[in-house]
């Protein structure tokens, strides 16, 4: 069960394109941000000798000091947050997924956990793992599978048994009921006003960024032949870069003011930016084409526009981000997890090799939405709406729906109404 924090609700309801018929004058800020017109805005908002708060809001941390509130010189060598599988661990491992293919039954992936995946050496380390990324600096990469020696079923089912030691809960992540993503290039980025292909099948950058979910855990069954790094950034360190040098910002980020666009007729909703969770302190949950559109998904007319202090608030933690963001550039067989609470992540462009589907070097990530029951961080409640679509016990969970080769067509070229996808 959720723990949920008493802070102010955000306003949950979704508004209608006929509530708000009126001329929108939006900010000139873009998906991906110009540090140009950043700076520009800073500049200009300056001048204005705006009645600014001086002091951070009630309640919030002057800094948040924890082994997570780090920045990428902090890393002298990636062999700090990896953990590399001896020879010994993989024969656990695939002992584990041929113990789990011997039970009766017509088991599949839902029915993998700790007592039908046993990995009784390895499962200790897997556990540290977990410490690490509910309590520690956030995240860590396992390295040392070889994908390519297993079938598309059993990566799946040795995923879920090596992840199921770390957070074993699973969320769903979209309304159909869909409990793991392949992330592949397979729609052409058409730049095209209006066009909307969806984020995970096109090869273009993304942003820095928060999904809905607690963990985070990719598994790369194949990597580009030129770019897709991934980038992580640490919201402690984001947090209290803005708070020592801008407080005024803090207020801004955690007022429930900001509209996200649904993108379905015109609806919308609002809610913070910034969310404080007890005893682990602030953190983000927000994606920013709801809040800028972009040249794919641009937004509907009746759509509120975010402020020029928003806009200035919103770049403002992506450029601290890009700051001090650490670059991850994953092998085939990694599995990179990371708190999403604790972390803004986002990703390089990239170009697969030539050649048909299924040949070598065509980036492939296998996503999973995590959650461990025991050491999962208290939800805010303006945040308890998603959380319960992802791990609640709702009818769109009870299809669980697990892809075994690749999302289906639909899911690449057209937008799903849901709020978890």
């Amino acid at each position: 069960m959720a723990c949920l924090l008493g802070a102010t609700p955000a306003r949950e309801q979704s508004m209608t394109a006929t509530e708000t018929q009126q001329t929108i004058v939006r900010p000139d800020i873009e998906w991906i941000p110009s540090y140009k017109v950043y700076k520009e805005r800073v500049e200009r908002l300056a001048a204005l000798n705006l009645d600014r708060p001086t002091t951070l809001p009630p309640g919030w941390p002057s800094q948040v000091d924890t082994e997570r509130a780090w920045s990428r010189s902090d890393f002298k060598s990636e062999d700090e947050y990896i953990l590399t599988f001896s020879e010994e661990d993989i024969a656990e491992i695939e002992a584990g997924l041929a113990y789990f293919k011997s039970l009766p039954g017509d088991l599949g992936p839902n029915d993998v956990s700790r007592d039908t995946f046993p990995l009784p050496s390895l499962g200790s380390r897997l556990d540290d793992v977990s410490k690490t990324i509910h309590d520690g600096r956030g995240f860590t990469i396992l390295r040392g599978l070889e994908p390519d020696k297993y079938s598309s079923f059993d990566n799946i089912l040795l995923y879920l048994g090596v992840t199921s030691y770390i957070a074993e809960t699973r969320g769903m992540q979209d309304f159909d009921g869909r409990m793991i993503l392949h992330i592949q290039a397979v729609v052409e980025d058409v730049k095209k006003h209006g066009s909307m292909p969806n984020s995970p099948y096109v090869a273009r950058a993304q942003p820095f960024h928060t999904d809905l979910c607690d963990v985070l855990a990719l598994y790369a069954l194949d990597v580009a032949a030129y770019g897709g790094e991934s980038f992580l950034a640490s919201s402690a360190k984001i947090y209290n870069e803005i708070a020592k040098t801008r407080p005024d910002i803090i207020h801004v980020l955690a007022r429930d003011d900001w509209p996200f666009d649904e993108f379905w007729q015109g609806e919308y909703h609002t809610r913070p930016l910034l969310y404080n969770f007890g005893e682990h302190g602030p953190g983000f949950q927000f994606s920013r084409r709801p809040l800028t559109g972009a040249h794919f998904s641009p937004h509907h007319p009746a759509v509120p526009a975010m402020t020029e202090v928003q806009a200035e608030a919103l770049d403002t933690v992506y450029f601290l981000a890009k700051q001090h963001a650490v670059e991850l550039a994953l092998r085939r067989g990694d599995i990179e997890l990371f708190n999403n609470f604790a972390m803004l992540h986002a990703r390089s462009g990239f170009a697969d090799a030539p050649g048909p589907a299924g040949s070598p070097g065509k980036r492939h990530m296998l996503r999973l939405w995590l959650r461990n029951e025991q050491r999962m961080w208290p939800v805010p409640r303006a945040l308890a709406r998603v959380s319960d679509e992802c791990y609640g016990d709702n009818e769109y969970r009870h299809n669980a729906i697990w892809d075994i080769e690749k999302s289906p067509p639909e899911l690449r070229i057209k937008h799903r109404r849901a709020s978890c996808a």
